[in-house]
C-alpha cells in the first residue's frame, strides 16, 4: 500500500512539472511572436532607426591599455545628424538651412538621399558638439541626431602599427584592432551581449614609455642620415613579449588616411629585407651548435671565395688566417660562408627552418605579417651567400626572435603583444640550440661590442652585445652600390640576457664629411640611444662595477661541445 502511494505522489509530481515547462514554453513562444507583430505595425521608418541604434551599441570596443594601464585607445560618444526622408517635403529648403552649419555638403548627394523614399538616410557623421546645436537651433522637421562611438587615440601615432585603426563604424580594420575583431570582439558584438555592460579592457605588452624612446630615437636617425625608413623593436627574450615595437614613416590613427600611403607599411613585420651581416649571428651558432666547428676552429680567408661563376670577397678583408671570434668581430663574408660548408646545405636550411626564419609567423597578432622570400631549391651558391645575410629575405621580426633564442638558453618563443606569463611562455618554448651554444653566443656578440663593428652601441654601465648588419639593396633585380639596408642586433644585459633590441635603417646617407653609411656607424648609435634611455624603465638599473667581458675570458675563451 505505502508503494502504491508513493508511486502515485510522484507520478503527480512529473505531471505538473511538465504541465508548468509547457507554460513557460508557450510564454517564450507568445511574448517572441507578439514582438513581431508589433514591429511589424511600427511605421518602417521606427524600426529602421531602432535597428540603427542597435547595432551603433554593439560597436563599441574594449579600451586598449599599456601593460602599466596607460590608455592607448577608447571610445568616445559622438553624434551624427540624419534624416528621416518621409517626413521631408521641401528638400531644398532643409539643404540650404544645413550648408550654413555644414558648407561642406555635397549637394547632389544630399538632396537625392533628402528626396529618396527611404525611412533613414545619413547626412554626416560625427560632427562637433557646437555643429549639433546650431543644428538644433535652427528647427528642421525630419532631421535628427544619433550617438555613437568614435575611437580616440591619446597617443596619436606613437604606437599605431601595433593599435592600427578603426573605421567610421568602429570596426577594426587595421593592427591589434582587426585582430581584436577577427579573433573575438565581432561575435561578441554580434551576440548582442555588450548592450548593457562594458567590455573589458584589453592590456597589451608594450610599455608606452619604451615605445615612445623607440620612435623618438628612429625619428631622429631617419633626420640625421636621411633615410627613407626605419624601424625597431625590443622584444623580451624570456616571454616573447613585443615591449615597443615602431617603424617610419607612421601615421596618426586618429586620422587614418596617412596609412595608405605606400611608405607607412610596418616594416618589422610586413616587409622582408636581406638582412645582411646580422645573419652571419646564425651562422656561426649553427656551426658550433653542430659540433664540426668551436671557438678554436680556424679558417683561411686570405683569398676570395669562389663558387662557380660566383667570387666572395671580404669588405675589409684581413688577409689570412682567422679564429672563429675572429671571423665574427671582423664580418668575415668568406671565413662565415666556409663555416656553412662544413656544416653543409641540407642542415643549413634546416637551421634556419628550425629557428623559424622560413616560414611565416602565424601566430602573430598584427595582420599582414609577411612571408619571406626563400629559394626554391638551395645549392651550394644559396647557401653561401645566405651565410653572410643575401639571398634570402625575411621580416625583422623573424630575426629578431630567432636571436632570442641564441641567447636565452637556446629556447624559441613566439613574439606576442599581449602580456605574457614565464610559465606560460615555458609551455610553448622549443629548445632549438644546446645552452652552451647560447653562451659562446653571447661570448661573442658581447666581444663584437668591445672589439669588433658594434663599438658605437656600448652603453655605460650596461652589458651589451650584438651584431651589426650592413646590406645593398637590390633594386631592379640588381645590387645597389649606393642603396644600403642597415641593421644592428643587439642583446642586454649579456651575462644575463632580458631584451632583444633591434633596430634597422632604410637607405641611410652618408653623414657630412663620412665617405659610406655603415650599420656601425648609424644603427648601432641608435640602439645604444634607445638601451640608454629605456633600460630602467624595463627594470634594469645601470651597475659601473661589472667585468667588461660579463664574466668571459678573451685570453681564455669557453670551449664548445657536441649534444
Amino acid at each position: 500500500m505505502f508503494h502504491d502511494v508513493s508511486c502515485s505522489n510522484y507520478a503527480e509530481k512529473t505531471q505538473k512539472r511538465i504541465t508548468l515547462i509547457r507554460l513557460v514554453m508557450i510564454f517564450l513562444f507568445l511574448s517572441i511572436q507578439g514582438r513581431l507583430v508589433f514591429l511589424g505595425f511600427q511605421p518602417e521608418k521606427q524600426v529602421v532607426h531602432q535597428l540603427n541604434i542597435d547595432r551603433n551599441l554593439a560597436a563599441s570596443r574594449p579600451r586598449l591599455l599599456d601593460r602599466n594601464g596607460e590608455i592607448l585607445a577608447l571610445d568616445i560618444p559622438m553624434q551624427s545628424l540624419f534624416a528621416e526622408p518621409r517626413k521631408i517635403e521641401h528638400p531644398n529648403e532643409i539643404y540650404k538651412a544645413l550648408i550654413t552649419v555644414l558648407p561642406d555638403l555635397n549637394y547632389d548627394i544630399i538632396i537625392k538621399r533628402l528626396s529618396s523614399d527611404v525611412a533613414f538616410a545619413w547626412i554626416q557623421r560625427e560632427i562637433t558638439p557646437r555643429q549639433q546645436s546650431e543644428v538644433l537651433a535652427l528647427g528642421l522637421p525630419g532631421i535628427g541626431f544619433k550617438e555613437e562611438s568614435k575611437r580616440y587615440y591619446p597617443s596619436a601615432a606613437i604606437a599605431s602599427h601595433i593599435l592600427g585603426h578603426t573605421n567610421i563604424d568602429n570596426q577594426g580594420i587595421a593592427g591589434i584592432e582587426k585582430h581584436l575583431d577577427d579573433v573575438w570582439l565581432r561575435d561578441f558584438q554580434n551576440s548582442g551581449l555588450l548592450l548593457k555592460k562594458e567590455i573589458e579592457s584589453v592590456y597589451l605588452s608594450i610599455d608606452l614609455r619604451v615605445q615612445y624612446f623607440v620612435r623618438n630615437a628612429l625619428s631622429q636617425a631617419m633626420e640625421k642620415y636621411n633615410a627613407i625608413g626605419a624601424a625597431g623593436v625590443v622584444l623580451n627574450v624570456q616571454t616573447g613579449e613585443i615591449m615597443a615595437l615602431s617603424s617610419l614613416p607612421d601615421y596618426n590613427p586618429n586620422d587614418a588616411v596617412g596609412s595608405l600611403q605606400k611608405d607607412r607599411l610596418n616594416r618589422i613585420s610586413t616587409g622582408t629585407y636581406e638582412m645582411g651581416s646580422t645573419f652571419k649571428t646564425f651562422t656561426t651558432a649553427m656551426a658550433l651548435d653542430s659540433g664540426e666547428v668551436n671557438l678554436q676552429s680556424r679558417f683561411d680567408v686570405s683569398k676570395p671565395l669562389r663558387i662557380g661563376r660566383f667570387t666572395i670577397h671580404d669588405f675589409h678583408g684581413k688577409h689570412r688566417i682567422l679564429s672563429v671570434p675572429e671571423i665574427y668581430i671582423y664580418s668575415s663574408n668568406i671565413g662565415t660562408a666556409k663555416m656553412a660548408h662544413v656544416v653543409g646545405i641540407d642542415q643549413h636550411r634546416q637551421f634556419l627552418s628550425k629557428l623559424g626564419l622560413l616560414d611565416r609567423m602565424s601566430s602573430f597578432e598584427l595582420p599582414g605579417t609577411a612571408s619571406p622570400n626563400v629559394p626554391r631549391i638551395w645549392k651550394k651558391v644559396h647557401s653561401t651567400t645566405i651565410s653572410y645575410g643575401h639571398g634570402l629575405s625575411t621580416t625583422p621580426l623573424q630575426t629578431a626572435v630567432a636571436a632570442a633564442a641564441l641567447v636565452n638558453g637556446g629556447k624559441l618563443i613566439p613574439p606576442t603583444l599581449f602580456p605574457r606569463s614565464q610559465d606560460q611562455a615555458d609551455k610553448i618554448a622549443k629548445q632549438v640550440v644546446h645552452p652552451k651554444t647560447s653562451e659562446i653566443m653571447r661570448y661573442l656578440m658581447r666581444l663584437n661590442v668591445l672589439k669588433g663593428s658594434g663599438k658605437n652601441a656600448e652603453v655605460p654601465g650596461y652589458l651589451v652585445g650584438g651584431k651589426t648588419g650592413t646590406a645593398e639593396k637590390v633594386v631592379r633585380g640588381r645590387y645597389s652600390k649606393d642603396k644600403r639596408f642597415n641593421a644592428f642586433l643587439a642583446t642586454f644585459p649579456v651575462n644575463s640576457p632580458r631584451y632583444i633590441v633591434l633596430v634597422i635603417i632604410d637607405e641611410p646617407k652618408p653623414e657630412q664629411g663620412k665617405r659610406d653609411a655603415t650599420a656601425a656607424s648609424n644603427a648601432a648609435p641608435v640602439v645604444s640611444n634607445i638601451i640608454n634611455r629605456s633600460a630602467i624603465f624595463l627594470d634594469i638599473m645601470p651597475d659601473f662595477r661589472v667585468s667588461e667581458t660579463a664574466g668571459f675570458s678573451l685570453d681564455h675563451p669557453i670551449k664548445a661541445s657536441r649534444w
